[in-house]
């Protein structure tokens, strides 16, 4: 269950391996994210279970997350036995999300547009940002029914958004930043935090793990551009190119409120409960704002690892006071830092020999700030050790 929720390997064994002394049992685990392997025994016994079973990678639920670390804290303190533990997690698994398809529909719409927001683009590009958010958020309700369909999402997404932005520059708004608009509208499926993952587990020396995370999200980044650049390919060909004219930017101050939004926007997205709204905020603002200091002090490197150590001490301290996982208010300040759609505008600059931005060195500076994410929260652990293993 945890697994499923988005919990790295590492936190996952070193979690599994708390539970098991509790036990008073022995155990060792080596978790993937398509493989999970259990070895458990007791002391003084020569009778050993051995369990391994092949999973989907996780994604990201923080409310299930949340409830079924309580759960395990109940289990912990004796006011569960097993039995009604297990029971208790099916029903965890069953429950409808706290948030209806309308909800979550604005929140896509609210993601897309924070993220251009935060780009210091046009009015314009927020405004068709958000609505070819609701489109791609169209075809993720499609694909919870079509097996199909869920099986080519992410390319079809990115080409669906870009067929839409090229008849929108051709018919409605020369304004509109194609590329950008398209990266806003799918970037709730950029891999940027699955990539920081995947290179801290590596760091952690979990390296089947690590190095199985980094590849599946570099898999998704490049069937996303691939979707993307085949339906600007196949956009400009039935609808024209045309003549970008540039309209009025937005004030770089709109970034802060961009920053808010997009935190709201991503625990609806992430299911996380109410409870934790404030906490989750002030993560988000945290890192931004850490970050930007340290960047303008130093340069953008320092300034994404001085965010991510500021995002772990809060995290972390986040843990000792409300006894929840760390994770459920690092993910949002995390987003805020991992250079996602540098990593996007990168390969589009590699490939097609086009900036959409303006970005000098870009494919320098996202490996540095990714190294110093992971150091950032290496250093943090180190600093103000977490009181949970998750």
């Amino acid at each position: 269950m945890l697994h499923k929720y988005g919990t790295p390997a590492y936190r996952l064994e070193a979690h599994l391996k708390e539970l098991t002394q509790h036990l008073k049992l022995k155990g060792s685990f080596l978790i993937s994210p398509t493989a999970m392997t259990f070895v458990i025994w007791s002391e003084g016994h020569d009778q050993e279970y051995t369990h391994a079973e092949r999973v989907d990678p996780g994604g990201i639920d923080l409310g299930s997350l949340s409830r079924s670390d309580d759960l395990v804290e109940q289990l912990l303190r004796g006011e569960v036995s097993l039995q009604q533990a297990d029971a208790m997690l099916d029903i965890i698994h069953d429950r409808p999300s706290s948030y209806g398809y309308l909800a979550t529909a604005f929140a896509m719409a609210l993601s897309g547009g924070a993220f251009a927001m935060l780009m210091a683009t046009s009015w314009n590009d927020v405004l068709w940002s958000s609505l070819l958010s609701l489109l791609v958020y169209l075809f993720m309700v499609w694909a919870e029914r079509s097996v199909r369909i869920a099986h080519m999402l992410e390319p079809l997404v990115a080409m669906v958004a870009a067929l839409a932005a090229c008849a929108i520059s051709r018919y409605i708004d020369p304004g509109i930043n194609i590329r950008l608009v398209v990266l806003s509208a799918i970037i709730v499926f950029i891999p940027g935090l699955a990539l920081t993952l995947g290179f801290a587990e590596l760091a952690a020396r979990h390296l089947v793990s690590g190095n199985a995370r980094v590849m599946d999200a570099l898999m998704l980044l490049f069937k996303l551009y691939f979707g993307a650049f085949i339906g600007i390919e196949i956009g400009f060909s039935i609808f024209g190119q045309v003549d970008f004219l540039t309209p009025e930017p937005i004030p770089h101050v709109m970034a802060w409120l961009a920053i808010g939004i997009l935190c709201c926007s991503l625990m609806v997205l992430f299911k996380s409960r109410g409870k934790y709204t404030i906490w989750s905020l002030a993560s988000g603002f945290i890192a931004y704002g850490v970050s930007i200091v340290g960047a303008n002090m130093f340069d953008y490197t320092l300034g994404a690892f001085l965010g991510a150590f500021a995002v772990g001490i809060y995290s972390n301290l986040f843990t000792r006071l409300a006894n929840a996982p760390a994770a459920i208010v690092a993910t949002h300040g995390l987003i805020v830092l991992v250079p996602g759609s540098k990593t996007y505008i990168g390969l589009n600059t590699l490939i097609s020999g086009q900036e959409f931005v303006v970005s000098t060195g870009i494919g320098q500076q996202t490996f540095l700030i990714f190294m110093a994410l992971v150091a950032g929260i290496i250093f943090a652990n180190v600093a103000l050790p977490p009181s949970k293993s998750l």
